[in-house]
């Protein structure tokens, strides 16, 4: 009951128009100067072999008393296609290097039991294999995104794989694909040549990484129809050696360079901070941390605009969100964290970093769909609960494929905690496939609500609708027995007498509008 009672009074309070707009940052779109599309793959999803990310957590085998399709829980898969998962990345992550594909094709119960020794020690049954994935993107309409074995596979491995899935020839490995169930050839959308070449995916150089993809890549072949873009394993954090070297070295021969970045409240990869019950100085520190994204972006695109002006790259962030300390009684190597409003706030601020970049940002992957790091659903048995950062990206759906719009912000104030400042208001706006104009706003500051005048040169605006996410508790999350604590409301507000409409953004606020 208070929650609802909260809710009624936030809307009352954010149906404002004009009333604040003395001392509103002002936020003008321009519209006629379009910007790149911003690919749907922006949104892309990661489920790695680690923890229940796959098993228990979706996959419980077409026998189980969970209602399944083709052994995917369906009620996870109702979720994740309610939220428009355009593109899923597997098997790994740092599990990839270590995954032979030919363990997990044929009768189940005769595949290789193998040791998964990144995550956990657990045993690994390979129960999902080739088949197993391409039936879960096929149900969720999304594309496939394939990972290769680089590590401790070679390039006849990969050559073998990629035969395998789209050859539509009468070769022995397409036939082996019929004879376990498929006719077709599967629609690979992307496939990479190793991961984390830098660390858990072999500690190589950027030069030797590129020689061995060169060699790799040359052997890589499908029918044109079938080709899935290649893409390069880059660097992290700071780093943009990789995107030079491979930038230079692997010009025209492949469609994209990785890059890993992820948010870590303490900046400390032993005693990274916890994912509730933090104070507000790990909120700040994590959504200034988060913020690194834009300048990390911003110095590889520098570097591939030098090497490759005609942007034949895309430059791939396909591993990011953030990263804390283990919940307290769970196996350290399953990765498992609680997930609130600062991990939605997180996910909206990285978005809009995203949007700002979209003509070389073409791919994203959030680490990662299910139970594992900044989920988008936490299940336990037959139960399932959806997270903040899912509502963040259900939010942000019609985005995808739209066309961004140029837009400034004035007079924006600072969030300013122990003598450190971020921006309070982040912003991104754009022209959706369905002709509609969106606009997204994300209020960083946990103690003071915002007011954000809205201007679009030669227009009118009449009204802004849409929903808002936000909750009293900085840590607010959904558990189980209370699994709506926090989910959007609708949002909506209208000009004023004078003609102009200001929006008041809640603290720690997300909201997303249609402008009419």
């Amino acid at each position: 009951m208070n929650h609802i009672k909260r809710g009624v009074l936030a809307l009352c309070l954010l149906a404002s128009g004009g009333a604040f707009a003395a001392d509103a940052v002002s936020l003008t779109i321009d519209t006629a100067k379009p910007g790149a599309v911003i690919n749907k793959d922006i949104y892309g999803q990661f489920a790695e072999h680690l923890g229940t990310g796959i098993y228990e957590g979706i996959w419980v085998g077409p026998k189980s008393k969970i209602p399944n399709t083709k052994g995917w829980r369906n009620d996870v898969v109702g979720a994740l296609k309610a939220m428009h998962v355009p593109l899923v990345r597997w098997p790994g992550g740092c599990f990839a290097d270590e995954y032979h594909w030919k363990d997990g094709i044929g009768a189940r119960e005769k595949r290789a039991v193998k040791v998964n020794t990144n995550w956990g020690g657990v045993e690994e049954s390979n129960a999902v294999g080739t088949h197993e994935f391409f039936d879960l993107v096929e149900i969720l309409g999304a594309d496939a995104y394939v990972n290769g074995n680089l590590g401790t596979g070679n390039a006849q491995e990969m050559s073998e794989w990629i035969e395998y899935m789209t050859s539509d020839s009468k070769s022995t490995l397409a036939n082996l694909r019929r004879k376990n169930g498929r006719d077709k050839p599967f629609k690979v959308a992307y496939f990479a040549v190793g991961n984390e070449a830098w660390g858990c995916g072999g500690n190589m150089s950027p030069d030797y990484y590129a020689d061995l993809y060169r060699n790799t890549e040359t052997f890589l072949r499908a029918p044109k129809q079938y080709r899935p873009k290649m893409l390069a394993s880059g660097g992290n954090d700071n780093d943009t050696t990789w995107t030079e070297t491979l930038s230079r070295r692997l010009k025209d021969k492949t469609a994209g360079i990785s890059f890993h970045y992820y948010t870590i409240p303490t900046d400390k990869w032993e005693g990274k901070g916890a994912a509730t019950g933090f104070k507000e100085n790990e909120w700040f520190s994590t959504l200034s941390n988060t913020l690194r994204m834009d300048d990390h972006i911003a110095r590889n695109v520098a570097v591939l605009d030098k090497n490759d002006p005609e942007k034949k790259i895309g430059f791939m962030v396909d591993e990011w969100g953030t990263w804390y300390d283990v919940e307290k009684g769970t196996n350290a190597g399953f990765l498992f964290q609680q997930n609130t409003l600062r991990d939605a706030v997180v996910a909206a601020l990285n978005f809009n970093i995203f949007h700002a970049h979209a003509d070389r940002v073409r791919m994203t992957n959030i680490a990662q769909m299910v139970n594992v790091l900044q989920s988008m659903i936490i299940t336990d048995k037959d139960k399932m609960v959806l997270t903040p950062t899912y509502h963040a990206y259900e939010m942000y759906v019609p985005f995808q494929g739209a066309t961004s719009l140029p837009l400034t912000l004035q007079n924006n104030p600072k969030y300013t905690l122990d003598g450190k400042s971020i921006p309070e208001i982040s912003a991104s706006a754009a022209r959706g496939a369905d002709g509609k104009l969106y606009l997204a706003l994300v209020n960083t500051n946990p103690g003071q609500a915002a007011d954000v005048a809205l201007n679009i040169p030669g227009q009118t605006i009449k009204a802004v609708k849409g929903r808002v996410l936000t909750a009293e508790a900085m840590d607010a999350h959904n558990s189980f027995t209370t699994p709506q604590a926090i989910k959007p409301a609708p949002f909506s507000a209208a000009a004023g007498a004078d003609g102009k409409l200001t929006v008041k953004v809640p603290a720690k606020a997300v909201i997303v509008v249609a402008v009419e």
